[in-house]
């Protein structure tokens, strides 16, 4: 049975945020809310908690999850970014912007595209989410709350703890977070490349500035 958290969307409530951390922590997969939709999340270096993810999603192994990070410097971590690639990410987030990008040999293998060896990064505007990821001192990964056969994701937190309650370790319940998915932005190369037209504004990576 799953834990509920109501947790404030304007002013998170530190000890709650402190109670999932340690459950992310300690192995547990929790539903929380982002700026563009609820999603699913575990700890980085879990595989087992990953494994359950793709078995509540029913996402094989080619999928890529998501690194949800508190801020520009955790991305460079585990991407490579560089100048030009700097100030596209600096004026985008935090916001609704999920970015490719190479793979730096911080991340785990089992993490990047096999191929490309790119991940996916983003930094969230939702103070429920950085607060979370801010208490992790670490990133989330993720992926979008969008059950089998659906095309659109979860969004009542209360019909999430009614679907999930035998599945998932914890639902936060942050409010009304939307449910369009991100613009995906594809930053492996010097030219952006829209992978996905989603939530947030284009220019920025449409005119180059």
């Amino acid at each position: 049975m799953s834990q509920f958290f109501h947790i404030h969307p304007e002013n998170p409530q530190a000890r709650l945020i402190r109670h999932a951390a340690d459950i992310v922590r300690n192995g547990g997969v929790i539903v929380y809310p982002t700026d563009s939709a609820y999603a699913l999340g575990c700890h980085i270096g879990d595989k087992s908690a990953l494994d359950r993810i793709r078995r509540i999603r029913r996402l094989d192994d080619k999928h890529n999850f998501t690194l949800v990070c508190r801020d520009l410097s955790e991305i460079a971590t585990y991407a490579r970014v560089n100048n030009t690639v700097y100030r596209l990410l600096r004026h985008a987030t935090p916001g609704p912007y999920t970015f490719i990008l190479k793979a730096t040999s911080e991340l785990p293998r089992r993490l990047q595209n096999p191929k490309r060896k790119t991940v996916g990064l983003r930094v969230p505007d939702n103070n429920i989410a950085l607060a979370l990821l801010e208490d992790l001192g670490e990133p989330l990964m993720s992926v979008t709350l969008i059950m089998p056969g659906e095309e659109l994701p979860l969004i009542d937190p209360y019909e999430i703890r009614e679907v999930l309650e035998h599945e998932v370790d914890l639902v936060i319940d942050g409010g009304w977070c939307g449910m369009e998915a991100t613009t995906v932005v594809d930053l492996v190369e010097d030219t952006p490349l829209i992978l996905r037209v989603g939530k947030g504004e284009l220019a920025p990576f449409e005119d180059g500035s």
